[in-house]
């Protein structure tokens, strides 16, 4: 029977505030991106971007965070029918900063978190037996409410011969054995811990984790020694991560030496950013266990994930899709720092995008130039005639894709703003109106550096007057102009639009 989810996630959710400036302290940080966070959410977001149909069973406060967590799920395609709004505790927060190859400074902020709010009642039968497996983290057995809203899941699931997996992902701070101020953290013994995760490893067919959680989970720094102790109580498959030496599948009895577990090939790239490589990891694992692949495949795919996941900034926005992760397969590595490949990067940006716009009834209202040399013109005036175009368009839309605007934020700053968050896709004009060759609007700067000031859903909108016949030199400067609004628009995350209108210019025939 087809079931309508592929795999359900369950456990943390956090707003992930990711320093941006690289090589730093946490201490010294000036600016952080935004992007959702927490091993379950990652690997949801993961295996959906693989073409899984997954599910995540999480908390989230009743503010902005928790809907600004559920609203980018909806756009990775993830089902949150189990996102349990909490309105009496906030949402998840870490910060995070990459320092160099191998620091990685973090602070968790889970006091009384919302996902912490998970009890059994937020677990739902009809819910769980809609999919084919459920995926825990080990964070979410290291309190009693949570554990039992998790091994509830996974109780269900064992009952209707379902599929389970774990990712011990072991953060000892979260388990109350190392300070706020040790998130990096990834190794504390704890005879308490190893207790409390074997009482659980029966319930799975899959346990990943790298050597040092298996060490956790087995009560052992020896790994041979810790994956036996871990096989004497689970019968599941287990993968053991073993960072630049790839990863290793053992289905059966553990044998003498790690290099004799079914293994998938690695790939030697650049170490960027260690964080969320691990989700990256499980989320191709997963889709190549789900489809019943050979190890050595899924481990391919892991493999490959993870190489994603190190290369670039951030843990979700990080994971490829189905297509990206195929062509990279069939390509091969032109350079081991991912994130500059120019041609995977393009892969990655079109196979990924969040708006989906394959038509639009466009309202455009952005001229300047006419309005300000009317008669009696003022910028109130300007700003409240725009406003009531916003009016319109929003009325014409009432709730329907398919429609946008085109406003400027100089006279019509106040109807852009409103703009935002209503559905309407929304062209931002940047060049100086009637400019040619094309100058900017001055709000960009010289370095185009006003861009990170824009609204995500901003699309970055240049009209160019050119023609055919143009010489060689304003064609140069023009093209030269076009593509670094292009390159600035890409870095800050914007979708762009150019217009090209050569009958101003001269004649223009087909």
């Amino acid at each position: 029977m087809t079931k309508a989810l592929d795999l359900i996630t369950i456990g943390r959710s956090s707003v992930d505030l990711y320093g941006a400036q690289i090589g730093g302290r946490l201490e010294d940080m000036g600016s952080f991106d935004k992007y959702i966070g927490g091993s379950p959410t990652n690997i949801a977001c993961g295996t959906a971007r693989l073409g899984m149909k997954s599910a995540v069973i999480t908390g989230v406060g009743d503010e902005h965070m928790g809907r600004f967590i559920i609203e980018q799920l909806r756009r990775e395609g993830v089902n949150t029918d189990g996102v349990k709004v909490d309105p009496e505790r906030l949402t998840a927060l870490v910060l995070l900063g990459i320092r160099d190859s191998e620091q990685f400074p973090l602070i968790f902020y889970r006091e009384n978190c919302a996902d912490m709010g998970l009890t059994c009642d937020d677990v739902d039968e009809g819910f769980i037996t809609s999919a084919r497996a459920v995926v825990a983290t080990g964070t979410h057995l290291s309190n009693p409410q949570v554990e039992a809203a998790t091994r509830k899941a996974l109780e269900i699931a064992r009952a209707n011969n379902m599929q389970t997996a774990l990712d011990i992902d072991y953060r000892p701070n979260l388990w109350g054995v190392a300070g706020h101020g040790e998130g990096e953290s990834r190794f504390v013994e704890s005879a308490a811990v190893t207790e409390k995760l074997q009482a659980s490893l029966h319930l799975f067919d899959l346990i990943v984790g790298t050597e040092e959680e298996f060490h956790i989970a087995g009560g052992s720094t020896d790994t041979l020694a810790a994956l036996r102790a871990v096989r004497a109580v689970s019968g599941a498959s287990l993968v053991c991560k073993r960072g630049a030496d790839g990863a290793v599948a053992f289905a059966g009895d553990i044998p003498d030496s790690l290099d004799a577990g079914q293994a998938g090939p690695g790939f030697p790239i650049e170490v960027f950013n260690v964080l969320g490589a691990g989700d990256g990891f499980m989320s191709g694992l997963l889709k190549g266990w789900l489809d019943g692949a050979d190890w050595p495949t899924a481990l391919t795919y892991a493999n490959a994930c993870g190489a994603f996941a190190v290369s670039r900034h951030g843990c979700t926005p990080a994971y490829p899709s189905w297509e990206e992760l195929q062509f990279f397969l069939e390509r091969g590595i032109k350079r081991p720092d991912l994130r500059n490949d120019t041609e995977l990067e393009q892969v990655h940006w079109a196979t990924n995008r969040a708006g989906d716009w394959p038509s639009v009834k466009a309202f455009a209202f952005d001229h300047r130039m006419q309005l300000e040399q009317m008669e009696g013109y003022t910028l109130e005036k300007g700003g409240a005639f725009k406003q009531l175009c916003l009016d319109a368009a929003l009325q014409v839309q009432d709730g329907q894709g398919g429609h946008g605007i085109l406003c400027d934020n100089r006279i019509g700053r106040e109807a852009l703003h409103r703009a935002s968050g209503s559905g309407l896709w929304i062209g931002r004009p940047t060049e100086l109106p009637g400019s040619r060759p094309i100058e900017f609007e001055p709000d960009l700067g010289e370095d185009l550096g006003g861009l990170r000031e824009w609204a995500r859903e901003n699309v970055v909108k240049l009209l160019v007057f050119c023609h055919p016949d143009d010489g060689e030199k304003t064609t140069q400067m023009q093209v030269a102009r076009v593509k670094r609004l292009f390159t600035a628009a890409r870095r800050n995350g914007l979708e762009f639009l150019l217009e090209i209108i050569p009958s101003k210019v001269a004649p223009a025939n087909d």
